[in-house]
């Protein structure tokens, strides 16, 4: 039986209640519960929101940009815990969730690609990331597929990938396992959620829960299919492309999925000019791509935050309180009694920070004390009209 229509009869007086079905809100929900604490979880379909629509790349190093140093200890932490979780997940339900470790290629087609790809990995060397540039020789040992032209590039051995959609699965089986009860309803008011701990990780709709600026980023991808269901590359394929950016993700059953585009709006329609660029990078750098079938487009809202950074913490919202606790460290508690934390904003990082994010989230919802890592990434640091955007930005997924 799937978590959307398990039985809702045990939800009332729990000790912690999660509001958000995606990987983050399931893997927090898990946590609880493997902790003892009687969890629920609510969301109307867990799993159908941006994380339905996400590559699924695990990527500390290719994500790491120019000022988000905070970011990236949070990344390269996250992505340390993978292959622990990883297993963990597939031991306790059985499922294969598409983990593989074959590693990350950035590659160039223009000298001008080039130049800006070097000033990034000089930057990531810089922070002592495990980087190897390569050679046009070298890449193309790795990958013959790879088009002519390209330029040369760069292996990043420890960004890896996991399938979203398995992952979903096999975190509705662990739930059902752990005895976490799923309310397939939405909250749209948390003083009408009966429990001790509210945690709220509902990607964009955390904005209206929360009063916190979490803002929909607009990301389309493409799913396609190889003929035979053999593809011709096995690692993940991040590419510059005459200016544009692309990356191709390989999985074993034969889809390649293909992205992204970064867009700052909340719809979701998926337009013909961004499969027109996306498919046009895409075939520069691996020409083959041209005869996969086109199984699918989509476009999803990623919860965005003004630093790029997610949302981890306590955060007050009774009445006549300020939108964020500006401590970050104390219990905030809501007109009901309850203590509200946050979880969200993750951005195009919410596969990859699953596994940090649910620990640490679960840890306070526990009791303990708060983790110095969650200090830079209290819910209430935009709590002042002077907070700034830092960093340039990712123009990935």
């Amino acid at each position: 039986m799937t978590a959307s229509t398990r039985s809702t009869s045990s939800a009332e007086g729990a000790d912690v209640a999660v509001v958000g079905g995606g990987p983050i809100g399931m893997s927090i929900a898990w946590r609880c519960a493997q902790r003892g604490l009687r969890t629920v979880l609510y969301d109307p379909a867990p799993g159908s929101g941006a994380s339905s629509v996400a590559a699924g790349m695990l990527a500390p190093v290719a994500e790491s940009y120019f000022g988000e140093t905070t970011l990236t200890r949070l990344l390269v932490d996250s992505a340390a815990r993978w292959p622990g979780f990883a297993a963990e997940l597939t031991a306790v339900t059985g499922h294969d969730i598409g983990y593989r470790t074959d590693g990350t290629l950035v590659v160039t087609l223009t000298a001008d690609d080039r130049r800006e790809a070097e000033r990034l990995w000089a930057y990531q060397q810089s922070l002592d990331l495990p980087i190897t540039l390569l050679r046009t020789t070298a890449l193309r040992d790795r990958e013959p597929a790879l088009a002519p032209r390209v330029r040369g590039g760069a292996l990043m051995p420890d960004d890896h990938q996991v399938d979203p959609r398995r992952l979903v699965a096999a975190l509705d089986t662990a739930l059902d396992r752990a005895g976490v009860t799923v309310v397939p309803q939405p909250v749209t008011d948390l003083s009408t959620v009966d429990a001790r701990v509210v945690v709220v990780a509902a990607g964009c709709g955390s904005a209206a829960l929360t009063g916190l600026p979490v803002r929909p980023v607009k990301g389309q991808i493409l799913r396609l299919r190889a003929p035979g269901g053999a593809v011709g590359f096995r690692h993940v394929i991040r590419g510059y492309a005459d200016g544009r950016h692309v990356y191709l993700v390989p999985r074993a059953d034969g889809e390649v999925v293909v992205g992204a585009t970064v867009e700052e709006r909340g719809d979701t329609t998926v337009t013909a000019g961004a499969v027109l660029e996306l498919l046009r990078a895409a075939a520069d750098l691996l020409p083959e791509i041209a005869e996969y079938e086109l199984v699918q487009a989509q476009a999803a809202a990623r919860p965005g935050t003004p630093d790029n950074a997610p949302l981890l913490g306590w955060h007050q919202i009774a009445p006549g309180d300020p939108a964020g606790d500006p401590a970050g460290e104390s219990a905030g508690e809501s007109a009901g009694g309850r203590r509200v934390l946050v979880a969200t904003g993750h951005h195009r990082h919410g596969i990859v920070l699953t596994p940090s994010t649910a620990e640490l989230i679960a840890d306070l919802a526990g009791g303990a004390e708060p983790d110095p890592a969650l200090a830079p990434l209290r819910p209430g640091r935009f709590a002042a009209p002077t907070a700034s955007t830092t960093g340039e930005g990712n123009q990935w997924n």
